[in-house]
Parts: C-alpha cells; sequence; structure tokens
C-alpha cells in the first residue's frame, strides 16, 4: 500500500551495452565461486551457470543497475524517498537496453513556519507536601503488621476479620426452564477480610459490620458483572461464614527504626531527605513527559501533511511487536497468539501510528531549522548503556548496529529527543 498524496513513479533506462557490460560481470563472479559436480572451479561454462543461476544473476544485475540510476534520479527530483521502491513494470535482458518504471513513497514537502508559537500548558514541576506524604504513608503501608484485636467487642471498619466459608453458587435457569448443574462450593479457611476496605464487596461489609468471633452468618452476594473473576461476574453466591477472629492492621512509626528497615539509612531525617528527592525526581519526569506528548500533538494538529504508508504500516509492526511481546510476558502461549484477529488488531492501531509517524516527521523538521545536532560521545554513550542492558559486548554490538542501520537509528532518536526537550524548555512558565 502506496499513499498517492507523497508517491512518485521513476523510469529507469540503461542502454544495451552497459547492460551486457553488468550481466558478463556478474556471471563471471559466479563462475568463480560455483561448484557443479563435472567441472572444475572456474571452468563451468557461461551456460551451465546462465542456466543454473540465472534468476540470481538477473536480480543481482538488475540491483546492480538500478541502485546508482535512481539515487542519482531522486537527488535531482530534490526529494527524500522512505521505504523501497515497488517495480511496476520491467523490460531486461542481455544485449538489450533496460527500461524499468517504479513507484516509491517520499517525505513530503511543506511548511512549519510558527512552529514556535504553537505552545501547551507548562505545570509546575515542584513536588507538594501532600505528594511526600502520600509516597511516606505507602512505605508505611508496606510495612503494616496485622495484630489480633484482645478486647470484647464487634466488627467495625477499619478492622480485618478472620472468617472461613462456605459458598454455593445459585443455579441458573436454563432456556428450557431447566435448573442449571450446581457449581462446586466455594470455601476458604481463615480468610482475612477487611471491613469498609476499597476491594470488599458491600453485602460481606453488612453482614460482618458487629459480629463478634464465633458467631456464624449467612450472606447472599450478587457479584457484579464486571467482577474480576469471570467465574463469578453477574453470579449470586449463599455463603455461611463464621467469624474466628478480629484483627487490626497497625501502622509503624515514623522514626529511626522506621528508617533502618526501609534500607541503610542511618535516620529518619537521611530517609526523608532521599524520600523527596524522589518524588521530585519521578514528578519532573512525568510531568515533563506529559507535557511533551501534548505539545508534540498540538503541533500534529497544526501542521497537516500527508504521511508515507510505509512508515505508517512500520510503526504498526513495531506496537504489535511490543503488545506481542507484552502479551507474552503475561503467559500468552504462541498458539492462542495465532488466533488474534491482526487485521482488526492493526485497524485499531493505526490512528496512534499516524500521530506517531506524523511527531518523527516534524521533529526531523524542527531539528534541522534549528541546526539541532547529535555528537559522536553522545551516541557512544547511548550504546554503552544498550550494551550493558543487553549483556552484549560493545565491540558486538558496535559492528552489528553499523551493520543493519542501528547506529543511525540511535542518533535519530537522539536528535528527536533534543529537539522534544528544546521546544519544552522554550515554553512559557
Amino acid at each position: 500500500m502506496l499513499n498517492p498524496e507523497c508517491t512518485r513513479e521513476l523510469v529507469i533506462e540503461a542502454p544495451a551495452e552497459e547492460v551486457t557490460q553488468v550481466y558478463r560481470r556478474v556471471t563471471g563472479n559466479y563462475r568463480k565461486q560455483a561448484k557443479i559436480p563435472g567441472f572444475r572451479p572456474g571452468k563451468v561454462p557461461e551456460t551451465v551457470i546462465r542456466r543454473r543461476f540465472g534468476t540470481q544473476i538477473q536480480k543481482e544485475v538488475i540491483d546492480t543497475l538500478l541502485s546508482e540510476r535512481f539515487n542519482k534520479a531522486v537527488r535531482e527530483m530534490g526529494i527524500r524517498p522512505v521505504g523501497h521502491p515497488q517495480v511496476t513494470e520491467m523490460r531486461i535482458e542481455d544485449g538489450a537496453p533496460m527500461t524499468v518504471k517504479a513507484v516509491f513513497e517520499y517525505l513530503p514537502d511543506f511548511s512549519i513556519e510558527g512552529y514556535r508559537d504553537v505552545t501547551v500548558e507548562k505545570p509546575s514541576v515542584e513536588a507538594t507536601e501532600e505528594e511526600f506524604q502520600a509516597e511516606i504513608e505507602e512505605m508505611r503501608e508496606s510495612r503494616a503488621t496485622i495484630e489480633p484485636v484482645e478486647e470484647e467487642r464487634g466488627l467495625k471498619d477499619g478492622d480485618w476479620a478472620q472468617i472461613s466459608y462456605k459458598g454455593q453458587v445459585q443455579a441458573a435457569e436454563g432456556e428450557d426452564g431447566e435448573q442449571a448443574p450446581a457449581a462446586e462450593p466455594i470455601t476458604g479457611e481463615d480468610t482475612l477480610v477487611e471491613i469498609g476496605g476499597k476491594d470488599t464487596l458491600e453485602a460481606f461489609n453488612e453482614a460482618l459490620r458487629g459480629a463478634k468471633p464465633g458467631q456464624e452468618l449467612k450472606v447472599e452476594v450478587l457479584y457484579p458483572a464486571e467482577y474480576g473473576e469471570r467465574s463469578l461476574a453477574g453470579k449470586t453466591v449463599a455463603y455461611e461464614v463464621e467469624v474466628k477472629g478480629i484483627k487490626k492492621r497497625t501502622l509503624p512509626e515514623l522514626n529511626d527504626d522506621f528508617a533502618k528497615e526501609m534500607g541503610a539509612y542511618a535516620s529518619y531525617a537521611e530517609l526523608e531527605a532521599q524520600v523527596r528527592e524522589h518524588v521530585a525526581r519521578r514528578k519532573r519526569r512525568r510531568v515533563e513527559a506529559e507535557t511533551k506528548d501534548r505539545l508534540m500533538a498540538a503541533l500534529v494538529e497544526r501542521f497537516a501533511f500527508p504521511v508515507p504508508e510505509s512508515l505508517v504500516q512500520d510503526q504498526i509492526d513495531a506496537r504489535l511487536e511490543r503488545g506481542l511481546r507484552a502479551l507474552a510476558a503475561q503467559g500468552m502461549e504462541p498458539e492462542q497468539m495465532r488466533k488474534l484477529d491482526f487485521a482488526r488488531l492493526r485497524a485499531a492501531q493505526r490512528e496512534s501510528a499516524v500521530a506517531e509517524v506524523k511527531t518523527r516527521i516534524l521533529l526531523d523538521r524542527i531539528a534541522a531549522e534549528e541546526n539541532i545536532t547529535v555528537s559522536e560521545e553522545e551516541v557512544e554513550r547511548e550504546v554503552q548503556i544498550a550494551s550493558i542492558q543487553a549483556r552484549e559486548p560493545l565491540d558486538t554490538l558496535k559492528v552489528r548496529l553499523t551493520r543493519d542501520g542501528g547506529l543511525a537509528r540511535i542518533r535519530e532518536q537522539l536528535q528527536r529527543e533534543k529537539t522534544a526537550t528544546m521546544l519544552y524548555e522554550r515554553l512559557p512558565a
């Protein structure tokens, strides 16, 4: 698929003499290397070589003749092609002129005048006291303990009920009016339920509030249709519950002992300073990333231009690959993946992929306008980080990245990141 708004057609020709010359050279290379039974190396007749390797020879001849001419033609056009050209018509044979028609996509030329005027709100990156306290409270929660309540009283909000239970899913009536077979009972021993907790169903809260250890209760629970456990979603379950104890959750005090529990901190003051710095750093990264995303979206909305379909499809491929890796990490088997509706998945990714491609094109144009460059030291540092993360020797990684164009992609990505940061820093506070 090509986008007709940024597609050009090119006719490439080569005289018969040059076609013959390239055919002879390529065929000669095959004669030197071919190992065919009955012939000594380098002595295989040309007719045998042409018959055995005709397809490969013709491909190399075409690649040789097309590459230089194609690059020269697009330079003269003053455009930058993307993807691979698609041959629509080709006439080539030894001793005759070559004529090839090809279509290809190119990066569109458009004005970015006024890009400096595109702004979005730049929120404060200063961490608040509430954000710090929330982080500290989360740390206290992680070190909380559950302890028995010794006093004789009933359960109240904030308590943890220690219960044993047996539940029976109420059989649904089938279309023919008959009851479906009864499901296996749901049982649990010494389970803890937080009274009034966000994850506790209200039916349990109402039944357990005020109950005392030793008390037996009957509870009927209607699970919501969107309940996380699919086997219970939308079902009604009749429970028999025995309250076996009351427990309370105790949070640790914020002192030097708490700091030492959390790591190599000499005092709570030292822990507090580190947590404040962590909260501030995290907020700066989050606010900057979110603001950059909104700024990029505003730039994409401001400048309308067509995008090559090959770039969009490549981006859809990349998004799907990330998604499949995530599914594999969650335990999905390859056989299950093969059953996915990939046509629907690709269609769902298209809008985001187009926006991402437009963002890249805009950042590249702005980088050229602002003369933003990436030094060799910056590329080297990024490659070193990649080497450590991939646990691959640095020299080996460099060779591979050079061969597959990875170094150029790293340079482009660093340039785009620097450009986005420059635009972010220019935003009015």
